[in-house]
């Protein structure tokens, strides 16, 4: 199961008996907690009779079905929430995978692991009725329907222009764009729920954002000397590397679309309106993407993408960023 579909599963009142929740991303896995217990417990005070959450390495498998098997009091079922699950001894396999033979009825079991579990962990192998569910990352546009839908869950109205402007400004970092959407909502007003392009342009630096145009202008160009001076810039400020290649790469991703979408016949205005960007930035990338090569976007995209990891192998940020300006800004 993929955690959108266990997301809905809980929304709707049918979370199974036992979930094995595995990713790397923190809030992925605290908003599933979040979701299970409401869902469970709609009056929050009940989740505090019947919730509880047990480190895996302190309390064992025993304790942990102890925990599980024991009946709910003053609420219809109980919550039992286990973080560090992938640090459980494979030899505590069998006694585990007895439990999720027969659960208790009256008990969500939830296992957390906080990274991606390879096929071969020995909780993957637990028999139904226990849900694998990998809690990957968004990326690419899935970043902004992952912001809107997280942004409504919280009662905000994020419109889809902002939040495209707030993933490049920011980047992909979940958390770090969860706790921009609460800021651009308190810049209009203390009661304020909608979120637009001037609620975000309020709370991001304007020194980033006067940056962030630049670079993007300057591909655009293809003028490398000011895309070098943009990015020495960006550093110099304390922007993370691979944020900066987060700009780099959308750049690129948009490059493409427009690249396939000529190919496609689609008209150069109609692609402007299409890409949902400030009408002169956009038709500066169609124009780009009409003078490059065929499949010169899906080249440059790929280079992103290897940039990404050399960085992640520990390469050099500025030598690695700057010979892919250079690439991008080639004819």
């Amino acid at each position: 199961m993929d955690y959108a579909a266990f997301m809905r599963a809980v929304g709707s009142g049918r979370t199974p008996p036992v979930v094995l929740l595995h990713g790397p991303e923190p809030l992925l896995l605290d908003d599933a907690v979040a979701a299970v217990t409401l869902a469970l417990f709609p009056d929050p005070s009940l989740a505090a009779l019947s919730r509880e959450v047990l480190e895996a390495k302190e309390a064992g498998v025993e304790e942990i079905l102890r925990s599980a098997l024991t009946l709910p009091c003053l609420t219809p079922s109980r919550l039992v929430v286990v973080r560090g699950a992938d640090g459980l001894p494979a030899r505590q396999a069998e006694p585990l995978a007895a439990y999720c033979k027969a659960p208790n009825p009256s008990t969500v079991l939830l296992l957390l692991a906080d990274e991606t579990l390879p096929a071969s962990h020995w909780l993957l192998r637990l028999p139904p009725p226990a849900a694998m569910v990998a809690a990957r990352r968004p990326a690419g546009r899935a970043v902004l329907t992952w912001l809107r839908g997280r942004a409504t869950s919280a009662g905000f109205e994020l419109e889809e222009d902002a939040g495209a402007l707030l993933v490049e400004l920011t980047g992909e970092d979940l958390g770090a764009l969860v706790g921009e959407v609460e800021k651009a909502a308190l810049a209009g007003g203390p009661e304020n729920r909608r979120v637009g392009v001037a609620e975000v342009q309020a709370v991001v630096g304007e020194h980033r954002l006067r940056d962030v145009f630049e670079l993007t202008d300057a591909l655009a160009a293809r003028d490398l000397g000011r895309a070098l001076g943009v990015l020495a810039s960006l550093l110099q400020a304390g922007d993370e590397p691979l944020a900066v290649l987060g700009m780099l790469a959308r750049e690129a991703r948009a490059t493409w679309q427009a690249q396939e979408w000529l190919r496609a016949g689609r008209s150069p205005d109609e692609i402007v309106r299409a890409l949902r960007r400030p009408q002169a930035a956009a038709a500066a990338l169609v124009r780009l993407a009409r003078t490059l090569p065929p499949r010169a976007g899906s080249r440059r995209l790929a280079r992103c993408w290897d940039v990404e990891r050399r960085l992640k192998l520990g390469a050099p940020p500025r030598p690695e960023l700057s010979l892919l300006i250079a690439d991008l800004c080639a004819a």
